[in-house]
């Protein structure tokens, strides 16, 4: 083989690498974005019913209307972006979520409208929204667990792990805004049934090991310090509930706990690639 044609197999052969590592990122690309809007989604449904009782709170602040506008819209955005999942059973259970978000949608907006014109609602349709509430969480953490599947993709364990403690936060935002409401509800949302205690109790547990990855860095650990001294502020809160209510306080330190959260899941993002 001449020098030419030996330089032009290599060229072939180092194009045709390139084009294979390309399609392969390209492979594991698709269902890590997908799992990420559908991350996104959850926690804008969470944020939704949050921002609700928050609203009832609040004797129909509207700062509280303007949250519950903005979750619904990003929940809808992300959600109508998963429709080029490729897997069966994935796209399935995706139509399914858009039907049964489509409802909670129009149902939220609904209960806005009659707090706005009346100022108050009736119990049951409050109870309706919190179950439908949880009936998405349960279905999109399905279809979580199907595109994992189908794709063989699997989150990398800090960044799944980060995103449960997002979840899990908000979930406790939830509950705790709720036991605050005039509508008298203390409703569930986000899926998870476990006492206000229990829900504490695993954040600062999950808290502590992430504090204690030996894969954190600089800046995984000025966040996690960040987030930590935020946590602390409203941990004995959150145990004492039933002594001295402060919803405003709650709503907003988990949501800035939340926003570091999701800081911290993009940082070990980075460090992995």
């Amino acid at each position: 083989m001449t020098s030419r044609m030996l330089a032009i197999s290599l060229r072939t052969f180092s194009l045709l690498s390139l084009l294979l590592i390309s399609t392969l990122s390209l492979a594991a690309t698709a269902p890590a974005d997908s799992l990420l809007k559908l991350h996104k989604m959850r926690l804008d449904t969470q944020k939704s019913l949050s921002s609700f009782y928050m609203y009832n709170n609040m004797e129909g602040d509207q700062r509280y209307a303007r949250m519950i506008t903005e979750s619904l819209s990003e929940a809808d955005q992300a959600l109508t972006a998963l429709q080029d999942l490729n897997g069966d059973s994935s796209k399935a259970l995706s139509s399914q979520l858009m039907e049964l978000w489509s409802g909670y949608q129009d149902n939220l907006k609904l209960l806005v409208m009659t707090l706005k014109t009346q100022g108050y609602t009736d119990l049951q349709p409050v109870a309706d929204l919190a179950e439908h509430n949880q009936k998405i969480m349960a279905l999109s953490q399905e279809l979580y667990s199907k595109i994992e599947q189908e794709s063989g993709y699997s989150v990398p364990p800090l960044i799944q792990q980060t995103r449960k403690q997002s979840l899990l936060m908000q979930a406790i935002a939830v509950d705790y805004s709720s036991r605050s409401a005039s509508v008298g509800a203390t409703f569930m949302g986000g899926g998870d049934s476990r006492s206000m205690e229990d829900l504490v109790n695993d954040f600062a547990s999950t808290l502590a090991q992430l504090n204690q990855a030996p894969e954190n860095t600089v800046q995984t650990s000025k966040t996690l310090n960040n987030l930590s001294t935020k946590w602390r502020y409203i941990e004995k809160s959150l145990k004492n509930y039933n002594e001295n209510s402060v919803p405003f306080l709650v709503s907003k330190y988990s949501d800035s706990i939340i926003e570091e959260l999701e800081q911290l899941s993009s940082q070990y993002a980075a460090a992995s690639t």
